[in-house]
């Protein structure tokens, strides 16, 4: 049976993929930062290590469980978990920054360095990374996510030149507007760091950013269920032959094409609408 360690596996694009995987054969192990979704996770089937990508210890421990059950091998990886911090720039405190970059990319670095050593040795092995939109595209207020996609997609890039004489396929799926709790995770690190109400764009918050973090009431334009990750997920780790790039939503195919035909003022405007 194939083998897939999974992170963020709780809710959304993890949640979705763990199970749209399983029923394809696969033995996944659904990992997840939190000790009582790795319970919930245990109830519905799966393997559950706790991994925490802002804690290095349980990196180092999740993945060991994982190996320990399957003799040593891990046929894929899929780095999905990460969250957002919503605020401006300018509002946006270095230690926030130094937080959210520990769990969306730091801690992603981490894992797969561990993971590589075990898939050089059994002579195969893919590593999928879920990117985003914004790892090439960016959205005002979004800063600091953009910046870990941004940083994501230059350390993949390089690492699959690197890794292409070697049996391991290195994969991006970038995904646009998904299902998920992204949102409303983001909550508590905005609250935490951003100081909305002395910001000098105090204005924009309250017509932009604080509507749509807690009032929201459905689906953004464009947006597809965590099935369409999980789809894209299918092809990259069962094709013979995978693509080195997954786009997922008309947003994402829309703003790639716009970046090459645009100036970039003409794209900022854009951009700035959104």
């Amino acid at each position: 049976m194939r083998t897939l360690l999974i992170t963020g596996s709780s809710s959304g694009i993890g949640y979705e993929a763990a199970h749209h995987m399983r029923a394809r054969g696969w033995r996944v192990f659904a990992s997840c930062r939190q000790a009582a979704d790795c319970d919930r996770m245990r109830a519905e089937g799966f393997d559950s290590p706790l991994i925490d990508y802002q804690d290095p210890a349980t990196i180092a421990s999740g993945l060991t469980e994982v190996l320990d059950a399957t003799g040593g091998t891990l046929d894929a990886l899929f780095n999905n978990g990460a969250f957002g911090c919503p605020g401006m720039v300018e509002d946006l405190p270095t230690d926030a920054l130094r937080a959210i970059f520990e769990a969306n990319f730091f801690g992603w670095h981490e894992l797969t360095r561990q993971v590589i050593p075990v898939m050089r040795a059994q002579g195969h092995g893919r590593i999928v990374q879920n990117s985003s939109v914004l790892g090439f595209a960016t959205l005002r207020m979004r800063g600091a996510y953009n910046a870990t996609k941004h940083a994501l997609e230059g350390l993949t890039s390089t690492m699959r030149i690197e890794m292409r004489d070697t049996p391991l396929h290195i994969i991006l799926i970038e995904p646009g507007p998904v299902t998920s709790k992204i949102r409303e995770n983001s909550i508590p690190h905005f609250e935490r760091w951003i100081d909305w109400e002395n910001a000098p764009a105090r204005s924009l918050y309250e017509k932009r950013l604080l509507p749509r973090l807690y009032n929201a009431g459905g689906p953004d334009t464009f947006e597809l269920p965590a099935t369409a990750v999980a789809r894209k997920l299918t092809h990259a780790l069962e094709s013979p032959r995978p693509r080195p790039r997954y786009y997922v939503t008309t947003p994402t195919y829309l703003l790639d094409a716009l970046r090459r035909i645009l100036p970039t003022r003409a794209l900022d405007w854009i951009q700035a609408r959104l």
